[in-house]
């Protein structure tokens, strides 16, 4: 079966681990290399042999080479006019999260792939990992009856530089939306409101607040809150956070991305991993060319992926009126 042909936009920074992808992959290639910066294209297309005559500056130079579709890497702001600009060219596109920097722009992206009739697919690589599927299948199973209450906790530290330090709420904007998404798939809950606040300590390097505390209530009765930071000190959470889910007969949690579960009164036993081949951005890539041959229906589709992001605007909206906010 011949590779899908792919054109990546964005091709430093988080571009570097989809070029990896593509490098490693057996179903998919480079089509062509879109860059604003004229020495990461050079670079780029030095490490990975692709052919500076299909590298550019120009998003719309990029979308004359044939190809079957568009991986975009772009800061969030940059989203809606390079997703639109494929799918009105008649590419499927797999893009970054968060969908979008706003939610009208998001909403017209979605409104964008109805009309045109192409696959705008999301990168929520957080949901494909062998611990994730792990905690959804025990809740899904029922094994200790319906969750009522879940804490997530993410302590992270990070030095990024760029655009991520001058955003107003940094962790909530675009990390946030990795947990949210999780916690939709995992307990297989839809918010109906948020509640919460923000902060920055005084040793942030961040201009927005990085840190906050949240209580999401969904359809179901079930509770959540989220407690994260983007400049915490000393020893922090792996980046999908630490998860403690409560069941009517049990706990089903994981720290440092490892599952343990137990029944209520019963000690806490390591959980048996659900099997994954593929992960991250090896799983998305897989997906997102099996849905171009039409094997199947990704999960985190532009519509599914704006209920995730709805919640990151739902909750800044709360953090800054400090009220409880409703979907």
């Amino acid at each position: 079966m011949s590779k899908k042909r792919m054109i990546i936009v964005g091709v430093g920074g988080m571009g570097e681990a989809w070029m990896n992808t593509l490098a490693a992959s057996t179903d998919a290639d480079y089509a062509a290399l879109v860059d604003v910066s004229a020495p990461t294209l050079a670079r780029q297309s030095a490490r990975y042999g692709v052919p500076e005559s299909v590298c550019f500056t120009e998003l719309e130079q990029a979308l004359r080479i044939p190809a079957d579709g568009l991986i975009n890497v772009t800061p969030p702001q940059f989203h809606e006019e390079v997703c639109c600009a494929a799918m009105r060219a008649g590419l499927p596109v797999l893009t970054e999260k968060p969908l979008s920097d706003t939610l009208p722009a998001a909403q017209r992206m979605v409104a964008c792939a109805h009309e045109t009739e192409q696959l705008l697919m999301v990168a929520q690589n957080y949901r494909y990992q062998p611990f994730v599927r792990t905690m959804h299948d025990l809740v899904a199973s029922g094994l200790y009856g319906k969750p009522g209450q879940a804490q997530i906790a993410f302590y992270k530290g990070p030095h990024f530089g760029g655009f991520r330090e001058e955003m107003p709420y940094p962790l909530i904007i675009d990390m946030s939306i990795h947990h949210f998404d999780m916690l939709r798939y995992i307990l297989e809950a839809e918010p109906v409101a948020v509640s919460g606040r923000s902060w920055n300590p005084s040793w942030s390097w961040f201009d927005g607040d990085a840190s906050c505390q949240l209580v999401f209530e969904c359809s179901n009765g079930l509770s959540v809150l989220y407690h994260g930071s983007w400049c915490s000190t000393g020893d922090e959470t792996s980046w999908s956070g630490d998860w403690r889910i409560e069941c009517e007969g049990g706990v089903i949690a994981s720290e440092q991305d490892i599952v343990t579960q137990g029944a209520t009164g019963q000690p806490m036993r390591l959980a048996a991993t659900a099997p994954m081949p593929l992960r991250a951005q090896a799983y998305l890539l897989d997906e997102f060319v099996r849905a171009l041959r039409g094997e199947t229906v990704p999960a985190t589709t532009g519509n599914d992926n704006l209920k995730s992001l709805t919640m990151v605007f739902k909750a800044v909206e709360a953090v800054q009126t400090g009220t409880r906010v409703t979907f």
